[in-house]
């Protein structure tokens, strides 16, 4: 509010110099009346317009090659809330004189307009005569002269003033009046509103006046008759008077001659104040850091992976609190070390490719009772029934334990489907960038830390990260409540799509863009035979006789030996981990072609582990 009050006001005040300067004594009355509005208008706006410029400052920054861990805090800091009883009063007693000012304004318009539908009327020209029974000089309102009853019977009001009269009529003088007179109603704290009004009314006469001379053409007659008249009774404020500011300026406006090119060169003049007061009150230049960096040490290079990193955290605030080292960091992306990204945010999602359901899968949805969920919610068989198979892009599916079945899903597998329209919006590229402006974090090892001690009632996380040994790292989404979570001992496995993903498919095709499907050099039989008899089931997997399946994808390349292996989702307890060192070791394919053609082709299949 502050900041618009000073900018409309400063610039209130240059027109309002500009105006009395230069064009105040100018016979360009037309123009004068439409600057005067336009001056009004604009200042109240500039305030609201804002553009930027942006400036490179070159910034040196030194980079450290180690990162100093921030040791976390448990302190808590009170707040106390306070009432500003000053703004309240103010603006009390601001809304108090602003309704006492809306109720004479809108006291003043209903006696002219009650004034007028109370007296005898008579048409003249484009215009109404009102006859009034009290003694005034004519005034205007709208559409309405106001004179005397008893003046206009005995034709004791001179031709001159029905002219001058008409002029307000004609060019509609009552609105810019009104126009004011609001925003006093509104602004009338305002000094310069009031400086406006009288020059806006002031211009009026001038208007006035000039037609009155070219249609008469009797100077002297006219201002012996304008100073005759001048010492008439006052009228409401809201009319245009006919003896307003009969001063020195008008009685020496109407004998003035002002030459065309001195006028219009003062126009020009009027571009340049516009642009200085634009520049100054609406430019801001935003001073863009051009960072130099120096490295203290030698620092390592930026890999590929950094840069799709980079991306997709871009002007992410992360906020992570490591449980194992008792640090916080509270930085944005672009100010964390290359090892702090590297160590907490070495997971990018792929990007999702779309996916057709099987013919026979979806028709068996329609027909049985499945665990089926669209767009994210359940839905039964008789919901998927008014869908077509093509009105969905993409799906998942997922193996659901014992432990984990309820009431109302007791299946073993679990479906979602996306439909076109969600997976365009949602889904399609949700790999370029994280989702939210803010990632909280909370790191801890699972063996070590209880759930309900690593999320503290001071730590809501997006994320909670469980490192166990080695690279192995599991992410479990917290929801708004950490309660639903306390169950979890031990990490669950990690979710992510069943789908074939990619950062940057090129030439790549999908089993059903091939001609020839790329197969086993034995067989898929002699494939399975081979994952069986190299896949080295983890200890805690046989320990606990647990039964599952392990997804996976990778590209069989044209030379048919296999890449890009990922892990779609496991067991945990290193299943995934297992299953792709076997898939790296395998043996040649036979690649999928096309035309008879080799090609590069994305394969998916499941890997089922089951400990006797």
């Amino acid at each position: 509010m502050t900041d618009f009050l000073i900018k409309s006001t400063v610039s209130l005040l240059v027109f309002l110099v500009f105006y009395h300067w230069v064009l105040e004594r100018e016979k360009t009355h037309l123009f004068n009346r439409f600057y005067l509005l336009l001056a009004i208008v604009i200042s109240l706006a500039i305030p609201f317009l804002s553009f930027e410029i942006i400036e490179e400052v070159p910034v040196t920054t030194i980079t450290e090659p180690e990162f100093v861990p921030i040791p976390f805090s448990n302190e808590n800091i009170a707040v106390v809330e306070t009432i500003d009883y000053t703004s309240i009063a103010v603006w009390s007693l601001y809304g108090i004189i602003t309704l006492l000012l809306s109720i004479r304004f809108g006291k003043n318009i209903w006696k002219l307009i009650s004034k007028s539908d109370s007296n005898p009327t008579v048409k003249y020209k484009n215009a109404t005569l009102v006859l009034v029974d009290e003694k005034t000089l004519p005034h205007t309102f709208l559409n309405n002269i106001f004179i005397n009853f008893d003046d206009y019977n005995q034709r004791n009001i001179e031709d001159e003033l029905y002219t001058h009269e008409l002029v307000h009529v004609t060019q509609k003088h009552t609105l810019d009046i009104l126009f004011i007179e609001l925003l006093i109603t509104l602004f009338w704290f305002n000094p310069l509103l009031y400086l406006y009004k009288k020059a806006i009314q002031l211009n009026h006469e001038f208007l006035a006046d000039e037609k009155v001379v070219q249609a008469y053409n009797d100077i002297p007659f006219y201002q012996i008759l304008l100073l005759q008249k001048s010492n008439g009774n006052p009228t409401i404020n809201l009319a245009s008077n006919l003896n307003y500011a009969v001063t020195k300026k008008r009685l020496l406006m109407m004998t003035k001659k002002s030459s065309k090119r001195a006028a219009f060169f003062k126009k020009t003049l009027l571009l340049p104040v516009l642009s200085g007061l634009i520049y100054t009150c609406c430019v801001t230049i935003v001073a863009q850091e051009k960072i130099i960096q120096v490295s203290a040490l030698p620092t390592e290079k930026s890999t590929p992976e950094d840069q799709i990193r980079d991306r997709y955290y871009a002007k992410v605030r992360i906020i992570i609190k490591d449980v194992r080292t008792n640090t916080v960091i509270n930085k944005m992306y672009e100010e964390l070390t290359l090892a702090e990204k590297r160590s907490y945010l070495n997971w990018v999602p792929d990007m999702i490719i779309a996916r057709e359901i099987p013919a026979p899968l979806f028709e068996k949805m329609k027909s049985k009772n499945m665990a089926v969920w669209i767009n994210g919610k359940a839905s039964s068989k008789e919901q998927i029934q008014k869908y077509k198979r093509t009105d969905f892009s993409h799906y998942t599916y997922s193996f659901v334990h014992k432990n984990a079945r309820t009431k109302r899903f007791p299946q073993e597998y679990q479906y979602t489907l996306y439909t076109t329209k969600y997976f365009e919006e949602n889904l399609k590229n949700s790999h370029l960038h994280f989702s939210n402006d803010t990632l909280k974090m909370v790191v801890a090892d699972w063996k070590k830390t209880k759930i309900n001690q690593a999320i503290s009632q001071n730590t809501k996380a997006d994320t909670l990260v469980w490192y166990t040994k080695g690279k192995t790292e599991y992410n479990l989404e917290i929801k708004k409540s950490e309660e639903k979570h306390q169950n979890l001992s031990k990490p669950k496995p990690t979710y992510c799509p069943d789908t074939i993903q990619t950062q940057n498919n090129g030439d790549l095709k999908t089993l059903s863009e091939v001609t020839e499907k790329p197969e086993f050099e034995s067989g898929l039989e002699a494939f399975y035979k081979y994952i069986g008899t190299h896949y080295k089931i983890p200890e805690e997997v046989t320990k606990n006789k647990l039964k599952g399946r392990v997804f996976a994808s990778f590209i069989i390349e044209k030379d048919g030996t296999l890449s890009n292996i990922k892990i779609l989702r496991d067991m945990g307890y290193g299943t995934g981990e297992e299953a792709k060192r076997v898939l790296e070791n395998s043996p040649k394919w036979l690649p999928g072609k096309i035309d008879g053609k080799p090609v590069r082709t994305m394969y998916s299949l499941p890997i089922a582990i089951k400990s006797e």
